[in-house]
């Protein structure tokens, strides 16, 4: 096996986790702002958050591409 797979920051995190770690960091009203959703915007709430995430591609997508980017800036 190969530690390639390891390399990669979403490796082993849970959606859970890596909205836990942007909201920490960036706050809800921040997120909503980088973020463009109604989940993020109005009564924000991991719950509810991770309930749309799940059922949205594009919005998870969005979300990881974020935690990429927060990753590379913050190792």
């Amino acid at each position: 096996m190969t530690n390639q797979s390891h390399k990669d920051p979403l490796h082993g995190k849970t959606l859970e986790a890596i909205l836990q770690e942007l909201v920490t960091h960036y706050g809800w009203d921040e997120l909503g702002l980088m973020i463009d959703i109604r989940c993020f915007q109005f009564e924000p709430s991991i719950k509810s958050s991770l309930s749309f995430l799940r059922k949205t591609p594009w919005a998870r997508a969005k979300v990881e591409s974020l935690y990429l980017s927060f990753k590379k800036e913050n190792p």
